[in-house]
């Protein structure tokens, strides 16, 4: 629906001002009947706030360079909104709309987190209120999302690094399995073996050992959310809420 380029690949009038002519598919609605008729469940995939294009035209939303004032950019040169610009929130929440409009059975929620790649020193978050912390401030755009999304009848998932099924801390992105679960239909572990370091589930190359990593991401996803559960009061024979997102490359194995 929205790549991390910012282009809407749908023609809306009232998005697209913002977001460009991309890869723009004319025919949506009538793509996605035809799926439904073959009892395809279909799910579209929004990048939030990665958004080089959104930044361009709002840099007052912007995560911020400390050394030139302007607009923060990771490696690759590209932008991210500030996770606590609100504004941007209500533009998140319209694409989510129209995306269930046209019919998407489940709209699935991606870069959810702060910034990784880059300078991480030079970027200045503008919108953190007080001793307000990366998690709880991302825990914010979680809940508000679902309370504008909760009466639509729209299913909604969140990507999450696989590392948040084993790590003790926000990964310093903002990102805490518990702090997803209560807001979204499913989360979705992004549980690539290039990504974990060595020694991670007791494998030195973990690129190498997909079985073993992927086993030992989901076994820690399955057990905080058991755990979330038992603190929450929550039937632990319910549904698990986990899915995995598969690796399909074979980056450092």
């Amino acid at each position: 629906i929205k790549d991390s380029t910012g282009s809407i690949s749908f023609i809306d009038d009232d998005l697209q001002k913002d977001h460009g002519t991309g890869c723009v598919v004319n025919d949506m609605k009538e793509f996605i009947e035809e799926l439904h008729k073959e009892n395809i469940y279909v799910i579209g995939r929004i990048s939030v706030f990665q958004d080089p294009l959104y930044t361009k035209i709002h840099p007052e939303l912007a995560v911020k360079s400390h050394s030139t004032g302007g607009v923060w950019k990771d490696r690759k040169g590209l932008s991210f909104v500030d996770v606590g610009a609100k504004e941007y929130w209500d533009h998140i929440v319209n694409i989510a709309n129209a995306s269930h409009e046209l019919g998407f059975d489940e709209v699935n929620f991606d870069y959810i987190r702060y910034p990784t790649d880059g300078n991480m020193k030079d970027a200045k978050y503008t919108y953190v209120v007080g001793t307000t912390t990366k998690a709880e401030a991302l825990e914010g755009f979680f809940s508000y999302l679902h309370n504008k999304l909760k009466d639509s009848g729209m299913k909604t998932s969140a990507d999450l690094f696989g590392l948040v099924t084993v790590a003790e801390d926000d990964l310093g992105i903002g990102q805490v399995l518990e702090k997803a679960l209560p807001y979204f239909d499913y989360i979705y572990p992004m549980v690539y073996p290039s990504h974990f370091g060595a020694g991670s589930g007791g494998y030195q190359k973990p690129a190498e050992n997909p079985y073993g990593i992927i086993k030992y991401s989901m076994e820690g996803a399955l057990e905080k959310e058991r755990e979330y559960r038992i603190n929450k009061g929550l039937a632990t024979s319910s549904p698990s809420q986990i899915r995995p997102w598969l690796q399909d490359f074979d980056l450092g194995a």
